[in-house]
């Protein structure tokens, strides 16, 4: 069983150091804060250790706390006094939909697409440090949320197949990805080309790709084809440990491709195809330090994103699953 933290409601509380195993780390508010007032006060008095314990967990799961609307999430996020990342900064191609100025829902693909495991916009060269998840409504069945810590399967790989590795380390990868001219709801990453980019026509959409080192080209349906420039496909956290820091299992198993094209989603960094072989391995890999977020109503979710990679199960039922985000920069 994963170990828990039972908070009491006073302003200050010791928090167990955590171990390597504990996987996600569960805070539970058993009989505590009935307010979002002490709690927000509890969390920026508490800031510095669950910070520290995040670095060592990558995940904390913050349960049975007064958090019950996106207004709410959002202060209950800006509570860790993290650096803000807006959704319209970053190049993520997900629908979402802006809640307040920095919640937003999760994703907005239907609800029998399964979004595979990966780093948050590491298919980008900017992406977020840290997570906010808040769960306003669990789905009647399914839509967990998997968790697999990155740092471990850089280790395995390490292990097993170093020459893999290596050359992951000294390519990195490149991405390439189909935006279509204008949203597409029915799809996990559906987000168009002029709202991914932020600009208004193809020349400034030219200038932008051009500025960030992508290479690109328009398709017949005024859809835009770009490549990523050589991006690290691993990642050297505080502590000095790595992690297999990117988006290889989504690209491989979900990204959509186009039709007759000879190209896949992810390559190494000179273009080189990735084995399927490798890809394989390293999908299997990953299922073993994978293991599931089962949300229930308020739960609050932090997760070091260069360290863990996350994902969403398909979901059904009358229950509609609401899951919000919040995006954060370190400093």
């Amino acid at each position: 069983m994963t170990p828990e933290i039972f908070v009491k409601a006073r302003s200050t509380l010791f928090i167990p150091s955590m171990t390597e195993n504990t996987f996600p780390n569960i805070i539970q508010n058993t009989t505590g804060f009935q307010s979002l007032t002490e709690t927000i006060n509890w969390l920026q008095a508490e800031s510095f250790d669950l910070k520290k314990n995040l670095s060592t967990s990558g995940v904390l799961l913050f349960r049975g706390f007064p958090v019950s609307s996106a207004e709410d999430f959002d202060s209950f996020s800006s509570a860790f006094n993290y650096g803000e990342f807006t959704y319209q900064e970053s190049l993520s191609n997900a629908v979402r939909i802006n809640k307040t100025p920095k919640v937003f829902t999760a994703n907005e693909a239907p609800a029998d697409v399964e979004i595979f495991l990966h780093h948050e916009m590491a298919q980008t060269p900017s992406y977020p440090e840290k997570i906010f998840f808040c769960c306003l409504s669990p789905a009647s069945k399914g839509g967990e949320t998997p968790v697999c810590r990155s740092d471990k399967v850089f280790n395995e790989l390490s292990e097993k197949h170093p020459k893999w590795l290596s050359k992951f380390e000294s390519l990195g990868l490149k991405y390439t990805t189909v935006m279509p001219p204008s949203d597409e709801l029915n799809s996990g990453q559906g987000r168009g080309w002029r709202s991914t980019l932020s600009v208004y026509d193809e020349k400034e959409a030219e200038e932008k790709l051009k500025a960030l080192g992508y290479s690109w080209k328009w398709l017949k349906d005024k859809s835009l084809l770009a490549t990523s420039p050589a991006l690290p496909a691993i990642s050297v956290l505080p502590d000095g440990s790595k992690s297999f820091f990117n988006q290889i299992i989504a690209a491989y198993r979900g990204w959509k491709t186009l039709e007759n094209s000879s190209v896949p989603p992810v390559t190494f960094g000179d273009g080189e195809f990735i084995e399927e072989n490798i890809l394989n391995s390293i999908v299997a890999i990953a299922s073993r330090f994978t293991t599931l977020l089962e949300w229930k109503t308020g739960d609050v979710a932090l997760v070091d994103n260069r360290r863990v990679m996350h994902g969403r199960h398909p979901y059904s039922g009358v229950n509609k699953r609401e899951v919000l985000v919040s995006l954060a920069r370190d400093s």
